[in-house]
C-alpha cells in the first residue's frame, strides 16, 4: 500500500485514506507476529543486543498512546505499566551491553488485548478528529502518520529478529512466501556513473510524511565514479570468505577487529555451514545458499570485503556515500507514491525474501532500490536547517554521533516512508538488518561526505552556548551583546583607537563576533579549547548544535549559525586561540584594548596575570576587567586571591586587590555594574552582578 499524500481537496477522502493506511500498517504488523506459534518465543533473545519480541509486539501500540499523551490529544492512559515497559527501545552502544534481566515483561494475551484497545481508540480518533489540508507537522493527523511509519519500521526490524529464532517457533504462511528462484550469480562488472552536483534534503513542501532528519538542505559535488552493476551476491562474497577474509585482520578496521574478536564470526550472520555445504536462513525457512541472492552483512563486513577487493584491483574500491547513491537513485524518475509496479523487490510487492540480483534493472544497474538495504560510507547527520520534531525529539539526534552509518534503498520488506527516495535510516556499524551492499570504484581516495555535526551535550558548554547565543532571560537582554556595546561606548568616550584587541576569556565567542566589525583585528583567547572550538566552527560558516535543559531529563535541541544571528560580518578579523591568561605567549602584544571576562576568578594566579598584562598593551591602551571576584580554592590557592580575605584583620575586597596591583601602571577611568544572567534550565537562572572596571595604561 502506498502512503497517503499530505495534500488534497476533500477532507472526507483524506480521512478514509488515513484510516486505510493505519489499518494496513496495523494488520501487517499483526500478520508478521502471527507467524510465531509458541508464546515462549516472545521471551527468547535470539539477538542479544535487542529486547525480546514481546517488547516489540507491544511497543508500536504504546508508541501511539505515549505520543498522543505527550501531544495532549489524549488525557488518559490505557495501561500505564505496559506503556512504560514497552516504551523505549535500544540503540546498542556496543555488542555486549544490553541487560534485559530486570524487565517484567507482560503476557502475550495481555499485549493482544491491549493492541485491540489501542487500535479501536486510534480508529475513533481518525473518524472524529479535526482535519485540515494539507496535513501539517503540528496536527493530530501527523501524529497518526508518525505512528504508522514507526510501526512499519518495526515490521522490518522485528522480522530480522524473527529470522534469528529457531524455525520450530515459526509457522509458514502464504502471505509470507520467499522467492522460489535461485541459481549461479552473474559476473559483477563496473558501470560508469557521471558525477554531478547533488542536492540532498526533503523540501518542507514535499507531499509525503517525513522524519525530521530528512528535512533541510545540503549541496555536494560528486566526482565521476564506477558502480558495481549488481549488489554483491552470496557467490561473490563467498570468494572473500574462502580466501580467509574473516581471519585476516588487515582487511578490517579497528572497530571491525574488535567486533570479530568478540563475535568470532567466520561468515555472514544468516549463513549456516553443514558439512561442506552452505545454507541460508530466511524468515521462515532454510535453503541451500542462493548464490545469486544479495549477501546480507553489517557495515564492518562490507567494508572488509571492499578492502580485500581493493587489493585485487587498481584504484579505490569502497562503499558509496549517500550522495553517490543518489546519483544512482536519480536514474529512477518516480517514487513510491507514483508506482503502480515497484522498480525493485520492495514494498512487499514481490517476495517475503531477497531475490536474484539480476532481476530488476534500471539503465544498466540492478537493484538501485529494494532487495536489501545498501550500506554507505556516510555517517548520518542532520542537513542544514535540521529541526527535531517536538513529539519525537530522540528519533534522530542520538544517531548524530559519527557511529551510525546510513543504509539506503530499502529491502524487500521496506514499506511506507522506508521505501521513499528521501528516507534516511542509520544503524550502528555492527548492526544486522536486511542489508547488503554494492561497491564503487573511484580514482580518488577522498570521500565526498557531509561532516558529522554532533550535538554538544556537556552541560557546562551548553550553558555557555545558550547564554551567548540563545534567547536572553528575565528581560535583561543578552549579556555578551551588552558587554560589547559598553566596550564600544568606552572606546568612544576616551578616544581609544580600535585597531587591535585581545578578548581574554572569550568562551564560545559571542562578544568577539559582536565587536569584530568595529576593530581591525581581535585575538579571542580562552583557557578551554572545548569552548573556543565552537567559536571556530561558527567562524568557518558552520552551524553549532547543542542541547539545553528544559526540565529534568527533558532537553531542547538548538542549532545556531552566524548568518542566522546576523553576526557573520567581519568574522575573518577574529583569531581564536587557546591560551593561559597568566602565561600568554609573547605574540599576544601590541593591543589597543584588552577585555578580560571572568579571567580573574577563573585563573590559578590572578596576581601574576595583573602583574604581566601591561606588557600586552600599547601606551594609553585600555584594560577592561569584568569580574564578580568569586574566588574559589578549587581553582585558585587562597594565598593568590585578590580579595575576599582579611589582611592584618582588615577586609580586602577584590576591587581593593585590583587597586593594589594596577594603580602603579594604570589610571582607573571608571567602574560600573553589569548584570549577568546564566540560564540553567527553562525556569531557573543564576544572576550575578559583575563589576566592570576600565583602566588606562599610563604613558611612560
Amino acid at each position: 500500500m502506498r502512503p497517503p499524500l499530505l495534500t488534497g481537496t476533500c477532507v472526507k477522502q483524506k480521512r478514509a485514506e488515513l484510516k486505510a493506511y493505519f489499518q494496513n500498517s496495523w494488520d501487517s504488523y499483526d500478520s508478521l507476529f502471527s507467524l510465531i506459534n509458541d508464546p515462549e518465543a516472545f521471551y527468547l533473545r535470539p539477538e542479544k543486543l535487542r529486547h525480546p519480541l514481546i517488547f516489540y509486539f507491544g511497543h508500536t501500540a504504546t508508541f501511539y498512546i505515549n505520543k498522543l499523551i505527550l501531544g495532549k490529544y489524549l488525557d488518559k492512559r490505557i495501561n500505564e505499566k505496559l506503556e512504560a515497559i514497552c516504551a523505549v527501545g535500544v540503540d546498542e552502544m556496543s555488542w555486549d551491553d544490553l541487560d534485559s534481566s530486570h524487565y517484567d515483561w507482560p503476557a502475550v494475551d495481555e499485549v493482544v488485548a491491549y493492541r485491540k484497545q489501542v487500535k479501536a481508540l486510534v480508529e475513533q480518533l481518525i473518524d472524529t478528529m479535526e482535519l485540515s489540508l494539507p496535513i501539517a507537522k503540528d496536527s493530530l493527523a501527523w501524529v497518526i502518520l508518525m505512528g504508522c511509519e514507526h510501526e512499519r519500521i518495526h515490521i522490518e526490524t522485528s522480522s530480522v529478529i524473527m529470522r534469528m529464532l529457531p524455525l520450530q517457533y515459526l509457522t509458514a504462511s502464504e502471505q509470507w512466501q520467499a522467492c522460489p528462484y535461485s541459481g549461479d550469480a552473474p559476473q559483477n562488472t563496473l558501470v560508469a556513473v557521471a558525477g554531478k552536483t547533488v542536492h540532498l534534503g526533503k523540501a518542507d513542501s514535499d507531499h509525503t510524511y517525513g522524519w525530521d532528519n530528512e528535512y533541510g538542505q545540503v549541496e555536494l559535488e560528486v566526482r565521476d565514479f564506477q558502480a558495481s552493476k549488481y549488489l554483491v551476491s552470496n557467490q561473490e562474497f563467498l570468494g572473500f570468505v574462502e580466501a580467509g577474509g574473516y581471519d585476516n585482520p588487515a582487511y578490517w578496521n579497528e572497530e571491525g577487529q574488535q567486533w570479530l574478536a568478540f563475535t568470532r564470526a567466520s561468515m555472514p550472520r544468516f549463513w549456516l555451514k553443514k558439512g561442506d555445504s552452505y545454507f541460508q536462513r530466511n524468515l521462515l525457512s532454510e535453503m541451500p545458499l542462493p548464490l545469486d541472492w544479495p549477501v546480507e552483512v553489517n557495515y564492518l563486513e562490507a567494508h572488509a570485503f571492499c578492502r580485500w577487493k581493493s587489493g585485487r584491483s587498481s584504484g579505490y574500491i569502497r562503499l558509496p556515500t549517500e550522495a553517490e547513491w543518489y546519483c544512482l537513485r536519480d536514474k529512477i524518475p518516480t517514487d513510491l507514491v507514483d508506482w503502480q509496479e515497484a522498480p525493485g523487490n520492495i514494498n512487499l510487492q514481490y517476495f517475503a525474501s531477497s531475490c536474484p540480483v539480476n532481476r530488476f534493472e534500471t539503465d544498466g544497474l540492478f537493484d538501485i532500490t529494494g532487495n536489501v538495504w545498501q550500506w554507505t560510507e556516510s555517517a548520518i547527520d542532520g542537513f542544514n536547517g535540521f529541526e527535531v520534531h517536538p513529539l519525537y525529539d530522540d528519533f534522530s539526534t542520538p544517531t548524530f554521533d559519527g557511529k551510525h552509518n546510513l543504509i539506503k534503498g530499502g529491502s524487500w520488506i521496506s514499506t511506507g516512508n522506508e521505501a521513499c527516495k528521501s528516507s534516511r535510516y542509520a544503524f550502528r556499524r555492527h548492526f544486522f538488518q536486511h542489508a547488503g551492499f554494492r561497491y564503487i570504484h573511484s580514482e580518488f581516495e577522498e570521500i565526498p561526505a557531509i561532516e558529522v555535526n554532533h550535538y554538544e551535550t556537556s552541560w557546562e558548554i551548553c550553558r555557555q552556548l545558550e547564554n551567548h547565543y540563545g534567547e536572553p532571560g528575565l528581560n535583561l537582554g543578552n549579556y555578551a551583546q551588552q558587554l560589547a556595546q559598553k566596550l564600544i561606548a568606552v572606546t568612544d568616550k576616551y578616544a581609544i583607537p580600535r585597531g587591535k584587541m585581545l578578548d581574554l576569556g572569550c568562551s564560545v565567542g559571542r562578544c568577539a563576533f559582536e565587536l569584530a566589525p568595529d576593530f581591525g583585528h581581535i585575538d579571542a583567547v580562552d583557557f578551554s579549547a572545548r569552548y573556543i572550538q565552537h567559536g571556530v566552527r561558527l567562524q568557518q560558516g558552520n552551524s553549532v548544535r547543542y542541547t539545553c535543559e528544559n526540565e529534568g531529563d527533558i532537553v531542547d535541541f538548538k542549532e545556531i549559525s552566524l548568518t542566522g544571528l546576523g553576526l557573520e560580518k567581519a568574522r575573518d578579523k577574529i583569531n581564536f586561540c587557546q591560551g593561559d591568561a597568566a602565561n600568554l605567549k609573547a605574540i599576544f602584544s601590541g593591543y589597543d584594548v584588552i577585555l578580560a571576562q571572568q579571567v580573574l576568578e577563573l585563573s590559578y594566579d590572578p596576581r601574576l596575570f595583573l602583574a604581566t598584562i601591561r606588557q600586552r598593551l600599547k601606551a594609553g591602551g585600555l584594560l577592561v576587567l569584568v569580574s564578580d571576584y568569586g574566588f574559589s580554592e578549587q581553582i585558585t590557592e587562597k594565598n593568590k586571591w585578590l580579595g575576599g580575605i582579611k589582611v592584618n584583620g582588615e577586609n580586602v575586597t577584590g576591587f581593593d586587590g585590583l587597586l593594589q596591583y594596577l594603580a602603579g601602571d594604570f589610571n582607573l577611568l571608571e567602574q560600573q555594574e553589569i548584570t549577568r544572567v546564566v540560564k540553567t534550565n527553562r525556569r531557573n537562572y543564576q544572576v550575578s552582578e559583575q563589576q566592570l572596571t576600565v583602566w588606562q595604561l599610563k604613558n611612560d
